[in-house]
């Protein structure tokens, strides 16, 4: 017998002027991380923040390589030096901007499925859901309360 199982993500999309004073400042700094992407080969400029409970912020942005598997998104870059440099502090809210350099980017963008097992693992080591934002240049903001929103079947470490 075949079980039809019904899944609908939440978010919610919204304008600059919704975001409070603290996720303004973050998409604003996020989005100027742009310059440091190095992107010489889809043009492609993804930038992230972590920003910590303790209030540090860790940035990333996404880095390619001529060797194409060997690069890393913005949002591992942010997630693992964070992990690695403060691994006693939880991440309240990961900000990912996208900016594409042969068109505008106005609507948010994804991460990719990889970055979402590393926000979900993100999550299960600190037991509390991340707040992601999600922008391109410019435009509406999608605001999502926990990952399962975005990879609802996510593989998590007690199915190990």
């Amino acid at each position: 017998m075949i079980e039809k199982i019904q899944y609908q993500s939440e978010g919610v999309l919204v304008d600059e002027a919704d975001l409070t004073p603290e996720q303004l400042q973050l998409l604003q700094e996020t989005r100027n991380l742009f310059a440091q992407a190095y992107a010489p080969y889809s043009r492609f400029r993804v930038a992230a923040i972590a920003l910590l409970h303790n209030g540090t912020r860790v940035k990333g942005t996404n880095q390619e390589n001529a060797a194409y598997p060997s690069g890393l998104c913005a949002e591992r870059v942010a997630l693992f030096q964070a992990g690695s440099l403060f691994p006693d502090a939880a991440v309240k809210i990961l900000c990912i901007a996208a900016k594409n350099e042969q068109k505008l980017t106005t609507k948010p963008v994804s991460p990719c499925g990889a970055c979402l097992q590393v926000i979900s693992e993100s999550e299960y080591r600190q037991q509390k859901p991340i707040t992601i934002m999600l922008a391109g240049e410019e435009g509406k903001i999608l605001l999502i309360e926990g990952v399962k929103n975005l990879l609802p079947f996510r593989f998590l470490p007690d199915a190990l």
